[in-house]
């Protein structure tokens, strides 16, 4: 049986360009990069030149402003416990209802235990921030704002360099998490006011278990983990090489692949989509139909029951995700769907640049039985039943 995967804003498949440029540094060039000797110093020029690389990918204007971390949850962390520390007169947080728990997480323990307030702006039917609840939320008292650049589980993308303005108007830093835009969108950091920029490397081809930290020159830090002094004093412990030059390299093909992520990628998820909307009544694009990533699509299905969708494609070789993989699981919804307020069960294709059209007419082969068999007999018929609320029957754009 063919697996079709289509949960790539899970995890992606190591590209193999990116396993062939890993190789060499568990073995021949396994030095550490920070010794004086050659066997160092040349593991270190393949640490910088893959700094240069995710320099390249995000527009940053410095390679110093790239530090490595193990992924996008440390780099998260990192972030907004550095602004808390390096602005000790300012003991607020703003953030979204619908971020990574990388984020909300740190954000609940630190207002439970360090009594930081936590502003968890809201969002609409549609996942799009609510911007006069932001402006609000912003005053000389906030430390960081933490907004991601476009949501895991919708694709739905939020206007991150008009939010950093605002954040500055007050003092503020800003941060976003970009782990699902790194790579899918183009991003110029150097012309906008983002202080800090998380990424993950397992989300763009390449390995798990490496990330970057941005951080604007200029913009005071303090590390996360204490001890040597590497990444200049940013991030201590030896550094993880094989990951990341592997980090550099994906970054490298992503700049490459881009416009196919943003061309044929999305052909083939409003194809899906399409024939999903058209062949199976009381279906529903989850999401902002026009700012939203070009690899996402997020349908929700009336009648339908929590993870039974995915949970029966996994049996026919499909792989894709209710919700966040990161809270999968749980027979609850996901915290995105109960912020958008989201009446109905929904199943998340997320394509990526090893998808094609085989793997779309797959899918429409067998979601509209699975979805007859789980609605059952003696449901209402198509007619009967009207549209939810907020949700139109057809998908009216794409990003």
């Amino acid at each position: 049986m063919r697996t079709v995967y289509l949960d790539n804003n899970a995890t992606t498949r190591v590209d193999p360009d990116v396993v062939r440029t890993m190789l060499p540094f568990f073995s021949d060039q396994f030095g550490n990069p920070s010794s004086m000797h050659s066997l160092g110093a040349s593991v270190g020029a393949s640490v910088g030149k893959a700094r240069r690389q995710v320099q390249a990918l995000i527009g940053a204007e410095f390679d110093d402003e790239v530090i490595f971390t193990s992924g996008g949850t440390e780099s998260d962390n990192a972030a907004i416990l550095s602004a808390l520390e390096v602005m000790p007169n300012r003991a607020e947080i703003v953030t979204s209802a619908v971020e990574h728990p990388a984020v909300l997480t740190l954000c609940a323990h630190l207002e439970r235990t360090r009594g930081v307030k936590v502003h968890t702006i809201p969002v609409d039917r549609r996942g799009r921030l609510d911007l006069d609840a932001y402006r609000v939320a912003l005053t000389p008292k906030v430390a960081i704002v933490s907004i991601m650049w476009a949501n895991n589980e919708t694709g739905t993308i939020f206007p991150v360099a008009e939010l950093a303005d605002l954040a500055k108007e007050v003092g503020a830093l800003f941060h976003t998490d970009a782990v699902q835009t790194v790579g899918r969108l183009p991003i110029e950091l150097k012309s906008t006011a983002i202080d800090m920029l998380s990424l993950s490397g397992h989300k763009l081809y390449g390995p798990k278990g490496i990330g970057a930290l941005y951080v604007r020159r200029g913009v005071a830090f303090c590390s996360l983990i204490k001890g040597g002094h590497q990444e200049r004093d940013r991030r201590a412990g030896t550094e993880n090489t094989p990951g990341i030059v592997g980090l550099g390299m994906a970054a490298e093909l992503a700049l490459k692949f881009m416009e196919d992520e943003a061309t044929r990628v999305r052909s083939l998820r409003d194809r899906l989509e399409d024939g999903i909307l058209q062949h199976i009544p009381n279906s529903f694009v989850a999401g902002d139909p026009l700012e939203r990533l070009p690899n996402t699509a997020n349908i929700a299905f009336q009648d339908i029951e929590g993870d039974a969708i995915p949970l029966l494609l996994g049996r026919v070789g499909i792989a894709c995700s209710s919700g966040s993989a990161c809270t999968s699981g749980s027979l609850e919804p996901s915290h995105v769907l109960r912020a958008m307020k989201m009446p109905y069960a929904t199943v998340r294709f997320s394509f990526g640049r090893q998808n094609g059209e085989a793997d779309v007419d797959r899918v429409l082969e067998v979601v509209p039985a699975i979805v007859e068999r789980l609605r059952g007999p003696g449901r209402r018929s198509a007619e009967d039943r009207q549209p939810g609320p907020c949700l139109g029957s057809t998908r009216t754009g794409s990003s």
